[in-house]
């Protein structure tokens, strides 16, 4: 899958890091900058849009331990 990545301004100097890019179906695609070949997340632009509003808001974290929205 070709996608043009970027590295997410929030993403700090402590390695955790990820890339956000799109894919031609429009999605948004995130990955770890540490593990490119591993899990990507796909968003459709309006899920993606209302977790980053969420996260403006203080509504959600962005928390290491994802365990705590299961």
């Amino acid at each position: 899958m070709k996608s043009n990545w970027r590295k997410s301004s929030y993403s700090g100097d402590q390695g955790n890091c990820v890339e956000v890019g799109s894919d031609r179906n429009h999605r948004v695609l995130v990955r770890d900058t540490k593990n490119r070949a591993g899990v990507m997340l796909r968003f459709t632009p309006d899920a993606w849009r209302k977790f980053a509003e969420q996260v403006v808001k203080g509504e959600r974290s962005l928390a290491s331990d994802p365990s705590r929205y299961l």
